[in-house]
């Protein structure tokens, strides 16, 4: 007859082949006081998404030590928040050098010029602030009322571009939309501001998914020559990505954002430094949820490379980042 009590046992306390040098798990001691910095460091002994934070701040300023070229991608939910401000910082101090972002983290800045958002709530009815005209991102609501305001700023800006395409016979490209945006806005709290003054390119491949989009609908009932030339941006974005020694992308969120940076790096046979931070999950083989290593496979990502994905959300982790990695 079978043993039972030493068979279950031994299937139980099984004997043990452990890694060699591994990373022995421990939290901070809050016995010695809080210290931020060390509670940030302490992060790579914690496990779970902590210790992918605190790589994802060991290979950004890896990225930053090597010189890279640094792509930064945000999709327009990141600007509807306050994580907006600390873009502006990275723009303003020439801290990265090419921005990729949608339509929605394009004109939301420039409203956020004029008048500001405001904290919701995530219960909100929808009915209700319908009848209000007031819509809702998240918990934070955005009265129609900021949209008249960037239609009053925008008209005439497009009034100009298309006077100018009529007499040079040139077609505006996403980027030099963006950059002239940063420059009729002429105010320092926006990103695109510094990105004109520091000649930091923005790339909006889908420019007219959003509120912009809208109004060239309306415009171009009167001026049917109008357009903007995504194509050239194709390859104002690769040859800078050919003309970089080394590259590293940070991606907050998903979407066309993730999958326009690290297209672009395929052309390079993959980027050096990889950073994504996102929720999306790759169980339906979407480019969104795609981990780093599937990049790999694409050319997207060098094989050598270093990279990580933090699950979790871009407006508690990315602050946390930049003190760490971009602070003054």
């Amino acid at each position: 007859m079978t043993n039972k009590p030493s068979l279950g046992r031994k299937n139980v306390l099984r004997e043990s082949h452990e890694p060699k040098n591994a990373q022995t798990i421990k939290g901070y001691d809050f016995n010695k006081g809080v210290n931020y910095e060390k509670l940030l460091d302490s992060y790579f002994s914690t496990g779970f998404q902590a210790t992918n934070l605190a790589r994802a701040i060991e290979i950004i300023k890896e990225m930053r030590k090597q010189d890279c070229t640094i792509y930064l991608g945000y999709t327009s939910n990141m600007v509807t928040s306050g994580l907006r401000d600390v873009f502006r910082y990275l723009a303003e101090h020439k801290m990265v050098d090419i921005i990729v972002t949608t339509a929605g983290g394009v004109e939301e800045d420039i409203i956020k010029c004029m008048e500001p958002f405001l904290l919701g709530s995530f219960e909100a009815p929808g009915a209700e602030l319908r009848k209000k005209g007031v819509n809702r991102t998240g918990n934070i609501f955005v009265p129609n009322s900021r949209y008249c305001r960037f239609e009053d700023f925008l008209l005439p800006v497009l009034d100009k571009l298309a006077k100018e395409q009529r007499s040079s016979g040139n077609i505006i490209s996403p980027s030099q939309f963006v950059d002239r945006l940063g420059q009729e806005i002429d105010n320092k709290e926006s990103i695109y501001y510094w990105c004109h003054k520091n000649k930091i390119p923005v790339f909006c491949p889908a420019i007219t998914d959003g509120s912009i989009g809208d109004m060239i609908y309306f415009f171009k009932y009167k001026n049917s020559d109008f357009a903007i030339d995504v194509t050239s941006d194709m390859k104002k974005l690769n040859d800078l990505t050919f003309d970089s020694k080394k590259t590293g992308v940070i991606i907050l969120g998903a979407g066309i954002v993730k999958h326009h940076i690290l297209n672009t790096n395929m052309m390079r046979n993959g980027c050096d430094y990889a950073v994504y931070i996102n929720n999306a999950q790759e169980f339906d083989g979407s480019d969104a949820g795609a981990r780093p290593d599937e990049a790999v496979s694409w050319g997207k990502i060098l094989p050598d490379s270093r990279s990580v994905k933090v699950f979790g959300d871009a407006t508690i982790l990315f602050p946390l980042i930049v003190a760490k990695c971009f602070s003054k």
